[in-house]
């Protein structure tokens, strides 16, 4: 297993907050949020590929970046809400990094989002009923990862430090 750091879950899960702190926590890691890296390679925001191509296109960009930034050691990445559904990505992520499933509960999830546009999945009449879908759907592959946080007990400092305190102790293993 490499020493990479995946931060997996649903959107608004706390995955850019988290990621973010690890890297001042980390200076020797690099961030890699694959979501900004598909829009600043595609020029556009997701939604706009969504729009524009269709979710399948996009997931065949997330994949591909995916497989690229795994390789190599010492980053943090943080992945999309929907990446960890693919078998192949899931099973590339947990060989090259230390999978952290941030979980929060529905109505934490909602109310981070409640006025967040930048959503694709969740611009529909009813997004509560969306995400309470999408969990509902993803909450098994999530639960492949190799720790579960649960983000809505916890304050961001002992996320990472829970983190943190995971991914020196396994090195340490190994």
């Amino acid at each position: 297993m490499g020493n990479n750091i995946v931060l997996t879950g649903m959107p608004a899960s706390g995955k850019s907050t988290i990621g973010n702190l690890l890297a001042e926590a980390l200076p020797d890691y690099t961030l890699i949020d694959t979501d900004s890296l598909i829009e600043r390679t595609e020029g556009m925001k997701i939604s706009e590929i969504f729009e524009k191509f269709s979710e399948d296109y996009f997931r065949q960009l997330e994949h591909d970046t995916i497989k690229m930034v795994c390789s190599g050691k010492n980053k943090i990445i943080s992945i999309g809400g929907g990446a960890f559904e693919n078998p192949d990505n899931r099973a590339t992520l947990l060989k090259f990094g230390k999978v952290f499933y941030l979980k929060s509960d529905l109505d934490v999830l909602y109310y981070r989002i409640s006025r967040d546009t930048t959503r694709p999945l969740l611009q529909r009449e009813n997004p509560k009923k969306v995400l309470e879908e999408l969990l509902e759907k993803r909450e098994d592959n999530y639960k492949r990862a190799h720790y579960t946080v649960d983000t809505s007990l916890l304050s961001e400092d002992e996320i990472v430090r829970f983190i943190l305190d995971e991914t020196n102790s396994q090195s340490s293993d190994k």
